[in-house]
């Protein structure tokens, strides 16, 4: 069953398909704040915005022997995008509809003092912290890979790429600033593969216009992110923005046509967990008409969970269930 907020988007992205507005980002132009600032474009709702996004390191790494050093600061952001109309209170919605790698190299690395297995400020250990590694990958658009390299032998692998946004959300409440690595309630960097072409992602309005930012492009990535990176690649974007007037939610949900996700940001995992799954509760409750205790027994039984990152300050959990499991929607 294609969800009523799906249909109302694809009948708003027919009415406003002509109006596609165009940025170009670069090196002089990123954020690395998630925040309340000038925005660089203005949209209507329904309006499709073009743009490009860098990777991780601003496109500084290229080739075998460059290191993390000539990155300018990490995850410069696109943005942000003052969309019309949207008011605290508000949901902004962002349907992706299409990612391409935007190059013929990817960058993975881990560095010290980063990564779920490594000595971190969080976990700090006696021994010497991992040294800094740089991985480059081949990115071959013919046939949708990347591949891997070992640095300690001649193995190599490829990888079926599926590009995604690791860097996607608004400008937190209350006039708060926070980091381009933070993922939190407004979104931000929550490395999840579920910002794919496919999906639609709902934000919370918390200032006025919205203002959505964009970045840190991944042609692929394991759960849990575990050495701090995914394959990191710049990205060419376009996605349609749209305001629901007096929806209002908490925390990034998604939502395509066989499923509804919730997001949970936090540490330890454990709240994670909780967090995204009493979202997902509140959602069936509300727009699928089950008690809250109803859908809760029913999670326990054909809900899924997904380790998106534990590597940053915040880690992240998607909870979903599929929509062939729910009521009608109301």
């Amino acid at each position: 069953m294609i969800s009523r907020w799906l249909v109302v988007l694809v009948l708003m992205g027919a009415a406003w398909a002509q109006n596609v507005v165009h940025y170009q980002t670069t090196n002089a132009n990123v954020k690395y704040l998630f925040a309340t600032a000038e925005p660089v474009a203005r949209l209507k709702s329904g309006d499709i915005l073009d743009t490009n996004t860098l990777d991780c390191f601003g496109n500084a790494i290229k080739k075998p022997g460059d290191t993390l050093s000539m990155a300018k600061g990490d995850n410069p952001l696109a943005g942000p995008f003052y969309v019309e109309g949207a008011e605290p209170g508000d949901t902004l919605a962002v349907k992706i509809l299409d990612l391409q790698v935007d190059g013929d190299t990817g960058v993975g690395a881990f560095a010290p003092g980063f990564g779920a297995i490594n000595e971190t400020n969080y976990t700090p250990m006696l021994h010497a912290p991992l040294p800094e590694k740089v991985w480059i990958y081949k990115i071959n658009h013919d046939d949708n890979t990347a591949t891997f390299h070992a640095l300690d032998s001649d193995f190599s692998v490829k990888i079926p790429m599926h590009p995604f946004f690791g860097c996607i959300g608004v400008a937190p409440a209350e006039g708060e600033a926070r980091s381009s690595v933070v993922p939190a309630e407004f979104g931000g960097n929550m490395d999840s593969p579920e910002a794919s072409v496919g999906n639609t992602v709902y934000f919370p309005v918390n200032a006025k216009g919205g203002l959505l930012y964009l970045g840190d492009g991944h042609a692929a990535m394991g759960d849990g992110e575990v050495a701090g990176t995914a394959i990191e690649v710049p990205l060419r974007a376009r996605v349609q923005l749209s305001v629901i007037k007096g929806r209002t939610i908490s925390w990034p949900q998604f939502e395509n046509d066989d499923a509804i996700m919730t997001v949970g940001a936090y540490r330890p995992l454990d709240d994670c967990v909780r967090i995204a799954e009493t979202e997902l509760v509140k959602w069936i409750h509300r727009d699928y008409g089950l008690s809250e205790l109803d859908a809760y027994e029913l999670l326990s039984k054909v809900g899924k969970l997904h380790l998106n990152e534990m590597v940053d300050p915040n880690y992240v959990v998607v909870a979903s269930v599929e929509k062939k499991y729910l009521p009608r929607r109301k």
